[in-house]
């Protein structure tokens, strides 16, 4: 059903409302000076007492990751250096994870493994261990972290003969969908099977891993991120690619399909319903791309449309379409379902996009309203090699603290940054060792540890310190 005019800006004005009163992630400040800035009295002259974020970042002397005074990091992983159960070396370029709470006070992390292409091209890539290959020519997988309490790390493969293993999402029911940033098909850079696709790993029951199958319902293209409405049970899913730009999709279940462990493998290749956005304004008209909002709050009313080919045998997914039949957005990256709905990263629009150029949207999509509201916008980084802006916002979670972290990836300096409920924003952490992006940003099940990847090599962390809950104003 098609949301009318009348009824779009009355919800709109409704969901402008809810997100004030729930605290929801305002604009990023990206001038250096609002990274300590004290804490101002409310209109209610209610002062907060303490700074914003934890203070300047301090330069770490091993060269690997600055971080505020009173905070410290261990290496959980590194590629090349730390091995797995089986004897290899940790596999390569970790890109998106989630955690979940294991046995007797352990954390289990499923990482992400972002390798492309055959095997050859890789000094370490996942390795493919029996019974839990998909393609024995692709390099990419995911591995299972399992963290003790007394500081002991194992590790072990969940899925391999993947390709591009780049974002996925945390499942209600405890599992991770890992996502294939990919549009190969079996013969294409050594491929022998099609990739491109979604596949679940349960890092509680590894005999659950076994003879993986991809989720074909979710469509085939170049797979971001995912996440999963717990209460209607639809899927969102968002597309990194250009020429042009990528799409942020809909799955609706069939009548009747309940979630749980090891349902996705029971669906048929096209169960329920792919679909593609279709955005409009408070006055009616047709959104062509999300870079034509430039002002934090702007809400779009969604529709959604049907993909017509969503295995892509022919033509790309986000190809099926003609000029002003859906709304598109330069790389949509991370998400992360909170709050009743989905938080989605744009990392950044340039000429590829028709709107203005930036360095970072964060949109709040409300599935109850069917609104995207805009909650973060960055303005493009003059100056990304000097420390203090922040561009390329990617993987993001919702912190236990308030507000948003968010995994950097964008030209230069490196950060993990957190923002706060009213949108001012804080350094956490610089990569010291070279310019590569941060992934895989997530806290424990616990809320003690920020846990977070360098890409490459391939270097997990967990962070701790003196964390505490940020001011909202």
């Amino acid at each position: 059903m098609s949301l009318n005019r009348r009824e779009f800006t009355k919800q709109s004005a409704a969901a402008g409302a809810a997100l004030a009163l729930t605290g929801a992630v305002g604009t990023l400040a990206t001038a250096p000076q609002a990274l300590a800035a004290e804490d101002h009295e409310d209109a209610h002259g209610h002062g907060h007492g303490h700074r914003l974020g934890y203070g300047e970042l301090v330069a770490d002397p091993d060269g690997l990751l600055a971080l505020p005074e009173g905070f410290t990091y261990r290496v959980i992983t590194h590629s090349g250096v730390t091995r797995l159960e089986s004897g290899e070396f940790t596999p390569s370029h970790h890109d998106g994870t989630a955690t979940f709470a294991g046995p007797r006070g352990t954390t289990y992390l499923v990482n992400n493994h972002e390798l492309k292409g055959p095997r050859k091209n890789w000094p370490h890539p996942v390795p493919l261990t029996e019974g839990l290959v998909y393609d024995p020519a692709a390099s990419g997988g995911c591995t299972v972290v399992e963290v003790h309490r007394d500081g002991t790390v194992a590790e072990w493969v969940g899925i391999a003969g993947t390709s591009t293993n780049c974002a996925g999402g945390r499942t209600p029911w405890g599992t991770w969908l890992t996502c294939e940033e990919t549009e190969d098909l079996a013969g294409k850079n050594g491929m022998t099977k099609d990739h491109g696709y979604v596949f679940e790993v349960d890092p509680h029951d590894r005999r659950a891993n076994r003879g993986p199958k991809p989720v074909k319902a979710f469509g085939r293209y170049a797979h971001e991120a995912v996440v999963i409405d717990p209460k209607r049970g639809h899927a969102y899913l968002t597309e990194d690619a250009s020429g042009p730009n990528g799409l942020f999709f809909r799955w609706v279940p069939p009548m009747g399909f309940e979630h749980g462990r090891g349902r996705l493998a029971t669906l048929a290749d096209d169960a329920g319903v792919l679909q593609a956005p279709r955005c409009f304004d408070s006055a009616g008209q047709f959104v062509d791309d999300l870079s034509r909002a430039t002002r934090i709050g702007t809400v779009y009313g969604v529709d959604w449309v049907d993909v017509p080919d969503r295995d892509a045998r022919t033509l790309p997914v986000r190809k099926q379409f003609a000029a002003g039949e859906i709304t598109r957005a330069r790389k949509l990256e991370g998400m992360w379902w909170a709050d009743g709905g989905a938080y989605i990263v744009s990392s950044y629009a340039r000429e590829e996009s028709p709107g203005t150029p930036h360095d970072g949207q964060v949109w709040f999509y409300d599935p109850r309203r069917r609104t995207l509201t805009l909650q973060v916008l960055l303005g493009v980084n003059a100056a990304p090699d000097q420390d203090g802006a922040y561009d390329g916002p990617d993987n993001i979670t919702v912190s236990p603290y308030g507000g948003l972290v968010i995994a950097e990836d964008g030209e230069g300096v490196q950060h993990l940054f957190g923002a706060t409920e009213s949108g001012r924003t804080y350094p956490i952490a610089r990569n010291d060792l070279n310019d590569s992006e941060f992934t895989g940003v997530v806290f424990s099940p616990d809320g003690d540890t920020l846990f977070a990847n360098i890409q490459d090599p391939g270097i997990m962390l967990a962070i701790t310190g003196p964390w505490r809950r940020q001011p909202r104003r």
